[in-house]
């Protein structure tokens, strides 16, 4: 599923991750995020505020920082910071994955599913098509069947820009380096 502060997600996998902790069954859950705000995939395990004028309580989360802003060119949505503090918990301890997806090959993905399922996706949302279509191809190259589960949770009719963008080859990935994420983590709260 799309992984951006995590309720998408947390509302899909709920009753997987259940099963999953009681030992039920083993599903592998895969968090979707974006390369251009990785706060699982590049972020760090600590206390900060959930908003950027750090009024709220601190939360233990996965954290670029509430300083952090993904870059202007950034067109697929999931822009936040940190990442819920149950999933990061549960990204933590094992209980799930996390990926990384540039935007390009996120709308590539979108614009496939949107001409063969007649759905324009949410950029959102696309984040878990593209990750889902690159498990099915794996399949198919592997001969191994699989369930694939992906949420689709919203639309892309209010993101015709970005699509527009896409179509028209001026969209482009920037991933920030690890000197722009060390400024935001260089700000967070000092917590023993």
């Amino acid at each position: 599923g799309c992984a951006g502060g995590g309720s998408n997600l947390g509302g899909l996998i709920a009753p997987f991750m259940r099963d999953k902790l009681l030992g039920k069954a083993s599903p592998r859950i895969v968090a979707v995020e974006p390369a251009s705000c990785p706060s699982l995939t590049r972020g760090r395990y600590a206390y900060d505020y959930c908003d950027t004028g750090r009024i709220t309580p601190l939360a233990k989360m996965y954290t670029l920082g509430c300083d952090f802003q993904p870059s202007p060119n950034h067109a697929g949505g999931l822009r936040y910071h940190g990442m819920s503090p149950i999933l990061s918990k549960l990204y933590n301890d094992g209980y799930m994955e996390a990926v990384a997806a540039e935007q390009t090959r996120v709308f590539e993905a979108a614009s496939l599913f949107a001409r063969v399922e007649t759905i324009l996706p949410a950029p959102e949302s696309s984040h878990a098509i593209r990750v889902a279509i690159d498990e099915a191809l794996a399949c198919k190259e592997s001969g191994e069947a699989k369930t694939i589960l992906f949420g689709l949770t919203g639309t892309g009719y209010f993101d015709m820009s970005a699509y527009m963008q896409f179509n028209d080859k001026t969209m482009n990935d920037y991933i920030p380096t690890d000197e722009d994420l060390e400024a935001g983590f260089a700000r967070l709260p000092k917590v023993e």
